[in-house]
């Protein structure tokens, strides 16, 4: 266990916390109907903070019941706060009384909110020598920021000091509450000054200074370089006692009188029986097995250990949420009426959290109708709602519309908790009834990619059998039953209801069983919820938008390209001697052993073609009819994939192409995409340039393209801290020509085109685990030769070696290896027997965390952009592709110029190493010319 941090108090904003574990956690209730979801979040939450910080001093901190002083200031202050939903509101006092039980000081101070029981308590600590973190979600506590009283987010765990205030806020925290005055805060109605937004209060205060110094010369607002500077100067006139209004209500009381002083909030003696008997009344049983196993809250304070008698510890299976694997396919009905629909609707409402299934007619995101819904609140408890099932004697079901319209509001409730399957396939769906996804959402697909990328399907009934070691029935095998191949909507409706019901049951067995999974890691559940759930919508918008294609490029482009192809099967033929077929291995193999002179069978097997372009290659040194047969493959999949199908793939009411991302597909976290696939297009070649011409945009608009440079080698530098990498990054060298001074012992400026090729192949081969032989087949040397490279390469830059060899050893250790974020990136096969799988598993794990830290960033700096994005101009910047580390706009002309400064602004702060990002932008009419 961690040492106990002396002179660490924690302070708990149990207000935060209590809302937050209602809306995230899910709606759990005893066997009498009481809700118990909150609680369980609650000290979940509580778990999770004193495990990881182990304080000598803690209270949380709850808001009392009725008004405080600073309703009598202003009447309508929160009065636009929604009431405590009643399922929250009973579940305070079990909480409050399992808390005292535990010996945790509780505090609920009449008259004040708990903000101020916290400042007061913050501050006095200090003053005694304390360190303070305050736990909360609440903007406001950044007025109380100091080096020793810091912030810490009640989820993800980071800390906010004056530094990173400032970073967030744009001032310091001796500005936050002169920072809300002008600007207001929405969440607790205090007005702030009309038209004042939060780029206007912090270029205020940051060139003027707090509101007493802003009020004392009005005049100076106007003298400021800024657009509309007069207007404001009368906005700030007028709205002068509202200003100071503001002020008041933002500033937490520091002086309330408590009984408890800072250094008397260490814990108490917990009561182990009133616990244990509240425990079991609420049926924590889960949190009984912690007070014998795991006293996490008992050992964050003192060492004293209590026993705990056995006889208490009366767990039931069914009850504990590990054991949602144990499926209860029973229960499962049909909604054919409106008032069991009502019924359904109803007890959601109540409850605040389903899962449900998506049926539709084909797995096309444009093209297909809902075939039903299945739904579920409790396991083994699910209901099927058919709206579309077409069959002899089918039973009447509710119309569609109907059906649509009474979902729409349960689907856009945001105090409804979702939980689905693949939810950006969904929203696709929706969309074309007019519904959009809204409240908390948790898709089982990510969640599952999150915890382990290797086993990534979008298949509902595969996660189940990976997760839950339960096996049901498939539509092919219900299928197979009968004596032809439905689709589903003419299967029977009692047999469609047991498979969709028990998917909704499923995907809720799966929730409880992956949220607790993610409960374990941090990292991997930060991931989660503020990475990859984040990210499904900014892959929608940019689905959505799409790209226009020129088709008469592609159509000229391909007709060059069937004449190159013409005239590369005339030669072909005619240097074999017959005609064949240039894309069959099989007649290509006989051919080869026809021109090598190959007879027997034994030196036949020799030969090992395969039909690889490896095997290709290493032939066409010998041979130039094998560099005919591999630019004949070449120009086909150009021609067959790009310029003869983007065509074919423009979406007639948008004359766009939008192609589909795919989010939980890759091992490293990368994002792919299909119809068409956007990554696969060459980008050195001249015919691959060729097709991104035709990627244009709008007239009056640019293609904007922002690409990340190297940011893999300044990842390794980061990951590795290599002194000679770091330098030359801090220098922006071109990193190749500093590698190939340092390999060949010559000058950076004479450095010669050979040697610089010679560097960038050591360079990021090396990172993808490339071998000696690997690189001397590349460079075309011989292995001695490359050899030699590698080992200079690796004597002048050890700590590159360093970092190989760790990740090595960790995945052996660990069988998986981690990016910088935390996301883990699993190898099975790093104990395998078969030497050759073995050994591709540790050349893979050696890219992996470079690759998988490449992959946050992007996905980070996506997010980034679309929260900028959604304050500006939909019709002015829109986001239309992302490939590998490239990001593709589609930009005004008039807003090109500040477009590109704030993209290159919000990518190169996306994250901080110890290497600067850097953004290569260009522009044009189409994509090549921009990149």
């Amino acid at each position: 266990m961690t040492m106990i941090e002396k002179n660490l108090l924690i302070l708990v904003d149990g207000s935060s916390y209590l809302y937050r574990a209602y809306y995230a956690f899910p709606s759990f209730t005893n066997n009498s109907g009481f809700p118990t979801g909150a609680i369980y979040g609650v000290l979940s939450m509580f778990r999770r903070l004193f495990l990881k910080y182990k304080p000598s001093h803690v209270a949380v901190i709850f808001d009392a019941k009725g008004k405080t002083f600073r309703d009598d200031i202003f009447v309508e202050y929160k009065i636009y706060r929604p009431s405590m939903p009643k399922e929250l509101k009973v579940q305070i006092d079990p909480l409050h009384k399992i808390i005292k039980a535990m010996g945790i000081p509780l505090l609920v101070i009449p008259g004040v909110e708990a903000d101020d029981v916290i400042g007061t308590l913050a501050l006095e600590a200090e003053k005694y020598g304390f360190n303070v973190l305050i736990s909360t979600n609440d903007k406001d506590m950044a007025q109380l920021v100091t080096e020793n009283i810091k912030l810490i987010h009640l989820v993800n765990h980071t800390i906010m000091g004056p530094k990173e205030v400032l970073e967030q806020y744009g001032v310091l925290p001796e500005l936050i509450i002169d920072f809300l005055a002008l600007m207001g805060d929405s969440s607790d109605n205090i007005p702030g000054v009309p038209g004042v937004g939060m780029k206007t209060a912090q270029f205020l205060l940051q060139e003027l200074g707090g509101i007493i110094n802003i009020y004392s010369d009005l005049k100076k607002v106007a003298l400021l370089s800024c657009r509309g500077s007069q207007t404001l100067m009368s906005k700030l006139e007028i709205n002068k006692e509202i200003a100071f209004l503001s002020y008041k209500l933002a500033t937490i009381k520091t002086d309330v009188l408590l009984e408890w002083t800072s250094d008397q909030l260490i814990k108490r003696s917990p009561s182990i029986k009133e616990l244990i008997k509240l425990l079991v009344c609420y049926e924590l049983r889960r949190w009984v097995v912690y007070l014998k196993k795991d006293p996490w809250w008992l050992d964050s304070f003192h060492k004293e250990t209590i026993a705990i008698p056995n006889s208490s510890l009366v767990l039931k299976e069914r009850d504990s949420p590990a054991s949602i694997h144990e499926l209860l396919l029973s229960n499962y009905s049909s909604i054919l009426d409106k008032q069991v629909l009502s019924f359904w609707l109803k007890t959601i409402q109540n409850k605040k959290f389903f899962s449900f299934s998506l049926h539709t007619h084909s797995s096309s995101k444009l093209n297909t109708n809902i075939i039903g819904l299945s739904l579920a609140i409790t396991l083994g408890h699910a209901a099927y709602l058919p709206i579309a099932h077409d069959y002899l004697n089918a039973p009447v079901q509710l119309e569609c519309s109907y059906v649509l319209s009474c979902l729409k509001p349960l689907f856009e409730d945001k105090n409804i908790m979702k939980v689905g399957h693949n939810f950006h396939y969904i929203q696709k769906i929706f969309k074309k009834h007019n519904i959009v996804l809204q409240g908390a959402l948790f898709d089982i697909m990510l969640a599952s990619y999150v915890l382990n990328s290797r086993w990534r399907s979008n298949d509902l009934l595969k996660l189940a059998e990976f997760w839950l070691n339960h096996k049901t029935m498939t539509l092919t095998e219900i299928n197979k039953q009968g004596r032809n191949n439905l689709n589903f909507y003419k299967i029977p409706l009692d047999t469609a209801t047991y498979y969709a019901a028990e998917c909704a049951d499923i995907i809720l067995k799966l929730y409880f069983k992956l949220f607790m999974e993610l409960e374990k890691n941090l990292e991997l559940r930060y991931i989660f919820e503020n990475i990859e759930t984040v990210l499904a919508p900014v892959i929608a918008r940019i689905e959505n938008n799409g790209v226009l294609i020129d088709c008469s490029i592609l159509k000229m482009h391909s007709k060059e390209l069937s004449d190159r192809l013409h005239g590369l099967e005339q030669e072909a033929h005619k240097l074999a001697g017959k005609s064949f077929n240039l894309l069959s291995p099989k007649q290509i193999q006989a051919i080869i052993y026809d021109l090598q002179n190959i007879n027997s069978t034994k030196n036949k097997s020799d030969v090992l073609y395969s039909g690889t372009r490896d095997t290709l290659i290493d032939l066409t040194k010998k041979n130039f009819f094998y560099e005919i047969i591999l630019e004949y493959r070449s120009l086909f999949k150009l021609k067959s994939t790009y310029t003869d199908k983007l065509p074919l793939m423009i979406t007639p009411t948008s004359n766009r192409i939008h192609t589909s991302y795919h989010q939980a597909l890759t091992i490293t976290g990368r994002l792919s995409s299909s119809h068409p696939n956007l990554q696969n297009i060459p980008i050195r070649s001249g015919e691959g340039r060729r097709i991104r011409q035709a990627f244009i945009a709008e007239k009056n608009y640019y293609i904007l393209s922002a690409d990340y440079s190297q940011i893999e080698l300044r990842i390794v530098a980061h990951l590795s801290q290599d002194p000679n990498l770091l330098l030359a990054f801090s220098k922006e060298q071109d990193i190749h020509c500093s590698m190939a001074s340092k390999v060949f012992g010559v000058a950076i400026n004479a450095v010669s085109q050979q040697q610089r090729r010679i560097a960038k192949a050591i360079n990021f081969g090396l990172i993808y685990g490339m071998s000696s032989f690997g690189l001397a087949r590349y460079l075309n040397i011989s292995i001695k030769e490359a050899k030699k490279y590698r080992d200079r390469y690796f004597a002048q830059y050890q700590r590159v070696l360093d970092y190989i060899m760790k990740t090595q050893r960790e995945v052996v250790e660990k069988g998986y290896v981690s990016t910088l974020n935390g996301r883990r990136i699993y190898f099975p096969d790093i104990t395998s027997t078969n030497m050759i799988r073995r050994k591709e598993a540790e050349r893979s794990a050696i890219n992996a965390p470079i690759q998988g830290t490449a992959a946050d960033i992007i996905k980070k700096t996506m997010i980034d952009v679309d929260t900028w994005l959604l304050t500006q101009d939909a019709c002015k910047v829109k986001m239309i592709m992302q490939v590998h580390d490239e990001l593709v706009f589609e930009v005004w002309k008039d807003v090109i110029e500040e477009t590109s400064v704030q993209i290159r602004k919000l990518m190169e702060g996306v994250i901080k190493l110890d290497v600067p990002l850097s953004v290569n932008i260009g522009v044009g009419h189409n994509w090549d010319q921009s990149h």
